[in-house]
């Protein structure tokens, strides 16, 4: 995914997307570096230049709380990405092991969701893979060709671009996403195969992940539009699963008596028929001799 470190480039994208006049520092002449320079990072965050550098070439991967929290101020860090520069600087030793795998779903939980006849929910892991799903959920992404990974759907499958209105909102929150999880393990072999293919058939997922933005998935209005029932105005709702930290519960609700409620109310129609088509027929007993 990169030949750097995860640490520095971080530091390297955050400190090149900002301009001396972000923070205060007047601007002399055509710079030949996109963004701050590392020394005006360094003054900024009240250490050496040379320390700074070790910082995004990899060469010191054990920065205090301190020098970590300068540096956050300094590269005017909300407290999401401040919260990914602390668990960049984790060492692998503690970081939580198994947190980028996909992990199964508790029985529970599936039994859950799928009492929620009228509200889509399923279940994702780290890398965007839909690990489970009710009916309502499956009926609701029935456009794409496959409801498996949220990143796939919304950069490769040429459904997304239809489906989600706000689809440049939804690439950089799924990518975005992503680069959250992968803080928490960079090390995860499931979220660079996932980076990796994504980066290889799509520029845009490419470039966006050189951004290194960071957020977590939480409440917020969408516009989708399914090829069935047409426009759909959904609040989004996302949960911690207790007992499963990496994974996300998922949740879609609708305004009561709504146009999106009656749209919702189509789809679970046509789930229930497509489930009772699909349903194979009941075996004959055996004749009854009724002489």
């Amino acid at each position: 995914m990169s030949s750097g470190t995860p640490l520095g480039d971080f530091l390297r994208a955050r400190r090149e997307a900002l301009k001396p006049h972000d923070v205060g520092l007047p601007e002399h002449g055509r710079r030949r570096v996109p963004g701050l320079r590392r020394e005006e990072v360094a003054l900024l965050a009240g250490v050496s230049s040379d320390y700074y550098i070790r910082l995004e070439q990899g060469r010191e991967n054990s920065p205090s709380p301190q020098v970590v929290a300068a540096v956050a101020q300094a590269l005017k860090l909300g407290a999401e990405a401040a919260d990914h520069l602390n668990r960049l600087c984790l060492a692998a030793s503690q970081r939580p092991r198994g947190w980028g795998s996909r992990g199964e779903v508790s029985r529970q939980l599936l039994e859950l969701m799928d009492g929620w006849e009228h509200t889509p929910a399923f279940v994702l892991g780290p890398a965007l893979d839909v690990l489970a799903g009710n009916s309502l959920a499956a009926a609701l992404h029935s456009g794409f060709d496959r409801f498996d990974n949220l990143a796939r759907m919304v950069f490769v499958d040429p459904a997304g671009r239809e489906f989600y209105r706000e689809w440049e909102r939804a690439a950089h929150s799924c990518v975005a996403e992503l680069r959250t999880a992968y803080g928490y393990d960079p090390a995860s072999e499931r979220i660079a195969e996932v980076v990796g293919e994504l980066c290889a058939s799509s520029e845009e997922f490419a470039g966006i992940w050189r951004l290194h933005e960071v957020r977590s998935k939480s409440q917020e209005d969408k516009h989708l539009r399914h090829p069935q029932v047409g426009d759909l105005h959904i609040k989004l709702a996302a949960f911690t699963v207790n007992g499963a930290p990496h994974q996300q519960l998922v949740v879609y609700r609708a305004e009561p008596a709504g146009p999106t409620a009656a749209a919702f109310e189509a789809l679970r129609a046509m789930a229930a028929a497509s489930r009772q088509v699909r349903a194979p027929e009941p075996l004959s007993g055996p004749a009854v001799d009724e002489r």
